[in-house]
């Protein structure tokens, strides 16, 4: 039996991609804005898979390359516009108001390649905060429903039922997020039911929990040091990405107090206010909300955001000896991400790349489902 061949849209650095790999689908052809984002799915694809450099709201740059590449037939586009827009995080940053934000209707340009390509399914991969999202006091979720439909393809009744939690897959972090199935009507009369069916199977296909612990406690420690030249840690190049940002000695001081709360069972530095009291004390301004959270060992990390690429406040390594936040390489195994996957670019396109992928594990088990039904 021949592979399934699909296309990636919004590629980023290739985790959607991947896990569809892993489950044995070939990825025909992926789209990405952003050029450090492209090189790494280039340095990761396959010998005929195309990557295309190009904004994707631009179909008449790049959809004949497309269509002439990917031949008359596909099986299925997966991908998921940029989500920032969507996310608590975007919504209360002023500056970026919903209804000014054109990656709001992204999806618009997704629906675009659909109607071209007229695969027999697609994924469509969002945060959970499209599902209450209303720029220009447009209700997301029924346009995107209302615009699938009308080119033909069976979606799930309510999208409120389509969130997953990437923890219960074996991820080792807590990261939740709307996956849109759905399935050409005239391609099958039971289209409706494959829909079902998708849900029904991945709701079923769970995994044994994954620790923070589990995914990277063996690797190399990193101590703080004498700070000269930006560089505030030892160095580990003997393992790839990871090498940690620089910390000052002031931000050393909270990670260290904060980590050695929680190892000491004191606890008394994990509410929220608490947290906010910390941050007056050591920087003498006041916080809406709270700046740090320190990783625990025997649970799934928090949300890798793509904000990590900024600061790693929130993601704070839990061995208070180590004092920092977490590497490239940490980051990328709390996404599930293999060590032998090549990420191009900077630090910060790395720490940006990660927090803005899907899963790899998460993915396979969304290819997995998919394979069973089709």
């Amino acid at each position: 039996m021949s592979k399934l061949k699909v296309v990636d849209l919004f590629a980023g650095c290739g985790g959607l991609s991947l896990g569809f790999k892993r489950s044995g689908f070939d990825i025909s052809a992926s789209i990405e804005i952003e050029k450090a984002f492209c090189e790494t799915l280039q340095a990761n694809a396959s010998k005929n898979e195309l990557i295309l450099n190009f904004d994707i709201t631009k179909e008449g740059e790049y959809i004949n390359k497309l269509k002439s590449h990917v031949g008359k037939k596909i099986d299925g586009v997966i991908g998921g516009p940029p989500c920032q827009a969507y996310s608590i995080a975007g919504r209360i940053n002023k500056e970026n108001k919903m209804h000014e934000d054109p990656r709001n209707f992204l999806f618009e340009s997704f629906n675009n390649v659909l109607k071209e390509l007229k695969p027999k399914f697609f994924v469509f991969e969002n945060v959970v905060g499209m599902l209450s999202a209303k720029p220009y006091g447009i209700n997301v979720t029924e346009q995107i429903k209302k615009d699938f439909t009308d080119l033909g393809y069976s979606v799930a009744e309510d999208f409120r039922d389509c969130v997953f939690d990437t923890s219960n897959y074996g991820v080792p972090q807590k990261r939740k997020r709307v996956i849109i199935f759905g399935y050409l009507k005239s391609k099958n009369s039971d289209s409706e039911k494959k829909v079902k069916k998708f849900y029904h199977k991945m709701r079923a296909r769970l995994a044994k929990p994954t620790t923070v612990k589990d995914a990277i406690k063996d690797l190399p420690k990193i101590f703080p040091k004498e700070i000269s030249k930006r560089i505030s840690h030892t160095n580990n190049e003997d393992f790839s990405e990871h090498t940690p940002r620089f910390h000052n000695q002031r931000d050393i001081k909270i990670f260290k107090l904060l980590a050695r709360d929680i190892e000491d069972g004191d606890n008394k530095y994990t509410s929220t206010e608490a947290l906010k009291d910390v941050y007056k004390k050591f920087t003498g301004k006041e916080s809406a909300v709270h700046k740090y959270h320190v990783l625990r060992w025997d649970k799934p990390s928090n949300t890798i955001p793509a904000h990590l690429y900024k600061d790693g406040l929130r993601h704070i390594h839990p061995d208070s000896t180590q004092a920092r936040s977490i590497t490239i390489r940490e980051a990328a195994r709390l996404m599930s991400f293999p060590d032998d996957y090549k990420l191009h670019g900077s630090m910060g396109d790395k720490y940006k790349m990660l927090g803005n992928a899907v899963p790899p594990l998460f993915a396979k088990a969304i290819g997995d489902t998919i394979k069973e039904i089709v």
